[in-house]
């Protein structure tokens, strides 16, 4: 099999053989397991999505309604997650549109994080001191609906547009800015590129002696497993130190597939961090990112994030009430280790940078003593004159 071809992914028992049966029966594991093959066949307008599920009538008109930046697109890999008939399943409805995106809410903007503003060059966003963002495609394997970068991504003919030559401007900067110690790669998402491409971005940037830190944010593992291959861990091996920011949401991605990618970057020597965002009728509830972020650790992930969703654009019924997020956190706290526990944050709308959000430990004081409460309730004192 070619290197460049995820190894094993299917097996007799596993629930794709059924899927694939019925949808896909003409092609081979070959193919099935090729990741370029998965991103050419992605599920991208109505008529190819109406074949796999029982459309709602609020997913019908949003797929007819819809025009411009994200748009549909699902790897069959992870179509076959999706509940066949109902609409109100997670997964479902992280990637599946409806009518609700079409309205829009007060404090809602499609730049809610102002990153355009913070563009030095086309592409790099420069907002902390040390550190920049680095937007190199605007494509990725799924289209969550909620994405942050809606305005952008899924619309390669459209405003945003990314060229090696984009990227050799960002790099410019980022060598003639010797303060950036951390570059962060994204998108869209970095690992939809060839390994070449890849290689051509990040030997350069490692060639610039004050970048000490390289970092690239994906949700590959989760909705295109198949993309880490040998050869494509080889090549990043080469660039440590590097570090990989995970996009999980729900458990139900956690699939054999997914742990098995999830540790070859890890057997690679790559720090792997998820980065979850909180969602109504997703994932809002303790059991369930109780059961994610446990998976996560169990496949050498370390949950890292977990965001309140961004006001962007048509994402009002994903959002929870912070209230909520912190209530969920105080639940996390002591129920499970420490290490599944991740930061509470909100990216300040406005571009003011991650703001880390903890429910209230201390109770006050008493003299000399401070006045701490913990995860059952109690209180205690802690010497602090």
């Amino acid at each position: 099999m070619d290197s460049d071809t995820a190894e094993n992914l299917v097996c007799d028992h596993d629930p794709t053989s059924g899927f694939r049966r019925r949808f896909y029966s003409t092609v081979t594991d070959r193919e099935w397991n090729d990741w370029r093959w998965q991103l050419r066949n992605r599920i991208k307008n109505l008529s190819q999505l109406s074949r796999l599920i029982q459309l709602s009538e609020s997913e019908r008109s949003a797929l007819e309604r819809h025009q411009g930046p994200l748009p549909v697109g699902i790897t069959p890999y992870y179509a076959r997650l999706l509940s066949e008939h109902d609409a109100d399943q997670p997964l479902r409805r992280s990637v599946v549109m409806t009518s609700d995106e079409f309205s829009r809410s007060p404090g809602e903007t499609d730049d809610p994080l102002v990153e355009d503003e913070h563009q030095p060059v086309p592409g790099l966003v420069h907002r902390y001191p040390d550190r920049v963002l680095m937007l190199i495609t605007g494509t990725c394997p799924v289209y969550c609906r909620y994405c942050t970068r809606s305005r952008m991504v899924g619309n390669p003919g459209g405003e945003y547009r990314f060229s090696q030559a984009q990227w050799q401007s960002a790099i410019d900067y980022i060598a003639a800015t010797p303060t950036i110690h951390d570059v962060l790669i994204s998108g869209g998402d970095p690992l939809v590129l060839t390994d070449q491409k890849l290689e051509w971005l990040l030997s350069r940037l490692r060639q610039i002696p004050h970048v000490e830190f390289l970092r690239m944010g994906t949700k590959v593992p989760a909705a295109l497993p198949q993309r880490i291959t040998r050869r494509l861990t080889k090549m990043l091996k080469q660039f440590h130190p590097l570090w990989m920011s995970l996009h999980f949401t729900h458990p139900d991605e956690i699939t054999s597939e997914a742990a098995w990618a999830c540790n070859r970057l890890a057997d690679a020597g790559i720090p792997l961090g998820s980065q979850t965002v909180l969602l109504a009728g997703i994932n809002d509830d303790e059991a369930i990112l109780k059961r994610l972020f446990l998976e996560l650790l169990k496949v050498r992930v370390r949950p890292y994030y977990l965001y309140q969703c961004d006001p962007v654009s048509g994402s009002s019924h994903f959002r929870v009430p912070v209230r909520r997020g912190l209530e969920i956190m105080h639940s996390l706290r002591g129920a499970i280790t420490g290490y599944a526990v991740p930061t509470f944050v909100i990216d300040a709308p406005g571009g003011g940078g991650k703001i880390p959000l903890l429910p209230d430990y201390v109770v006050g004081r008493e003299g000399q003593d401070l006045l701490l409460t913990n995860y059952q309730g109690n209180t205690y004192r802690y010497p602090d004159p």
